[in-house]
């Protein structure tokens, strides 16, 4: 599966750098996170609840942050399993400056296996779209306000 998506930061690029580092606001933003802790340099474990259509499970992996160019792009590489199925992969994020504010280009790429994966596709895609823009949003909003979170019915309402 390979997603590509560009989210905006209205903030400066070492402050979109800075937040995107924070794992206190990544594990607050990050959807169905229950833990994200220290396992080393740049590297994390995570514990989530993930729920695509009528599969829902548990999963436990390793998040780390590899090849940091401060504060222009860093890769993500990502590994998790539970028994709904596996995810690995890596993406490459980077920040690039547009006047007062801050574009995040993501280009991700994962192998997605076991139950999880035979949801289909076309389902998977959408569900991975929504919860990067999900997370994403929850990040930008913590400039301002931190501690708050996303609400997509916001969004629905034009707010």
């Amino acid at each position: 599966m390979e997603l590509n998506a560009t989210y905006v930061f209205d903030a400066s690029l070492a402050r979109s750098w800075e937040l995107l580092m924070d794992t206190n606001a990544i594990a607050h933003c990050l959807p169905g996170c229950r833990e994200l802790r220290p396992a080393g340099d740049d590297r994390y474990e995570v514990e989530l609840t993930v729920a695509i259509a009528a599969i829902a499970g548990d999963f436990k992996g390793t998040v780390a942050l590899e090849d940091k160019m401060p504060p222009d792009s860093y890769t993500l590489v990502v590994e998790g399993s539970g028994r709904q199925g596996f995810v690995k992969g890596h993406a490459i994020v980077t920040l690039e400056a547009d006047g007062d504010r801050t574009l995040i280009h993501v280009a991700a790429q994962a192998d997605v296996g076991g139950k999880i994966a035979r949801i289909g596709q076309r389902l998977l895609d959408g569900v991975t779209r929504a919860t990067m823009k999900r997370f994403y949003r929850c990040l930008a909003k913590q400039i301002d306000q931190p501690g708050s979170t996303y609400d997509p019915q916001e969004e629905r309402e034009g707010a």
